[in-house]
């Protein structure tokens, strides 16, 4: 990429070539590669993800030039890094998401795993993951994808009850996603399920139904996520009409309970508020996600994040000032539609729409946010001066966290009426940043 490129690119984003320290390099920070798969085959009624179901959108976002455009950002996104000192370490993990993944020819997620071993580098042992609906796999796509490097597969299950699967316009089968999960067994991948729970017309017993069949198929993750209705959906706009109807908050943390029991009976503990794992097999993607650390997202629609704190020495490091607001990180996003996705990228220029410095205020937030949904706990210690002890005593007087001692403080932990009420937390604890 090009000095006029980079110029062009950084102007657009609202953050100038000196928003980031140029300074030498620093000791590694934890890096990951998140990338987009922006296409469907159909796109489900609940769905408002930025998914697409036409083949070919032009400017070359096409399904069978997709990889070759995602590489090119890739590139452009790394001396994007380089020309401001980023110099990330080689990824932790890299999570192909989407959209399906698995649309794509096994070939080609592939090709995007070989570029960024290319282009960042891989931790040895790193976690490659993608996401895969049931019914775009077979034995042989599984066994290219290990062949190829991939280390785990999330099978987006959903439910194992039919009539609920109706309801959210999912196609596959509980027989796929039992073929998936053997298929990876067979291949030495890591395979994961999602459910959702919440469906409209969802009964108790069909949500048990789906539990039992997740913890059955003997898989080492879960993630268990409630319903989001959007508005702007076909689920949305039925509810919204009375023709279907809308789920509860009892309702959704009646079946979050009946989860969590489910789970633990079967050895899997909440590492997350919604996942669960057997000791060691916690997905890396996720909890890099929630301790916040840098990433490049890559594909229409995608989220970068990096923070400058981290780059050089006190004594050279510059801090990014924006609108004269002290920064110390940035988050940038792809432009949505791939079609104006891939014309920047066309154009030797980093396909952001957009980019934000994060002050530090806003970074405290974050932080506490991601932090207080994980079991590993929040180190209180981090707010001290900030966030009162009394603040916590109350919040576990009330039996929303647990406080374990240690020696620079506390960690506090989440109880499973404080993972039912998170919001609660972070509301009352933001109220003292």
């Amino acid at each position: 990429m090009g000095a006029q490129g980079v110029a062009h690119d950084a102007a657009a984003a609202g953050v100038s070539a000196a928003s980031v320290p140029a300074s030498g390099p620093a000791a590694p920070s934890p890096f990951e590669v998140y990338v987009h798969v922006p296409f469907c085959l159909r796109r489900c009624g609940y769905c408002d993800f930025n998914t697409y179901t036409a083949p070919d959108l032009g400017e070359g976002a096409s399904r069978g030039n997709y990889a070759r455009m995602a590489v090119r950002e890739m590139e452009l996104v790394r001396a994007w890094q380089e020309e401001r000192g980023l110099d990330e370490p080689p990824a932790g993990s890299v999570f192909f998401g989407g959209g399906t993944p698995t649309i794509l020819p096994a070939d080609d997620l592939v090709e995007m795993l070989d570029a960024v071993r290319r282009i960042w580098g891989l931790q040895p042992g790193a976690e490659v993951t993608t996401e895969a609906n049931p019914d775009t796999v077979d034995a042989d796509y599984i066994k290219r994808l290990a062949d190829g490097g991939f280390t785990r597969i999330s099978f987006g299950m959903q439910s194992a009850v039919p009539s609920v699967l109706r309801t959210l316009d999912r196609r596959h089968t509980p027989a796929n996603v039992e073929a998936g999960v053997r298929a990876a067994d067979a291949c030495g991948l890591r395979s994961s399920v999602d459910l959702i729970y919440g469906a409209p017309g969802e009964s108790f017993e069909d949500w048990r139904t789906s539990v039992r069949a997740a913890v059955d198929l003997g898989v080492n993750h879960i993630s268990a996520y409630a319903l989001t209705i959007a508005p702007r959906t076909t689920m949305g706009r039925m509810i919204a009409a009375g023709r279907l109807p809308k789920p509860s908050d009892d309702d959704e943390a009646a079946k979050y309970e009946i989860a969590d029991e489910a789970f633990a009976a079967a050895g899997l503990t909440w590492y997350e508020i919604s996942n669960w794992a057997r000791p060691g097999f916690e997905s890396r993607h996720n909890l890099g996600y929630w301790r916040n650390v840098d990433w490049a997202g890559i594909g229409p629609g995608a989220h970068s994040h990096y923070r400058f704190e981290k780059r050089g020495s006190a004594d050279n490091a510059e801090h990014v000032t924006l609108s004269n607001i002290p920064a110390v990180g940035m988050r940038a996003w792809d432009t949505a539609h791939p079609r104006a996705w891939a014309h920047q990228i066309n154009t030797a220029t980093v396909p952001w729409a957009g980019s934000e410095a994060i002050t530090a205020r806003q970074d405290a937030e974050e932080t506490l946010m991601l932090g207080l949904r994980l079991h590993e706990g929040f180190d209180t210690s981090r707010f001290a001066g900030i966030i009162p002890l009394e603040a916590w005593r109350q919040l576990e007087s009330e039996g929303l966290i647990h406080l374990v001692p240690r020696p620079s403080g506390s960690l506090a932990v989440p109880t499973l009426r404080g993972r039912l009420l998170n919001d609660l937390i972070i509301e009352r604890l933001f109220d003292y940043l």
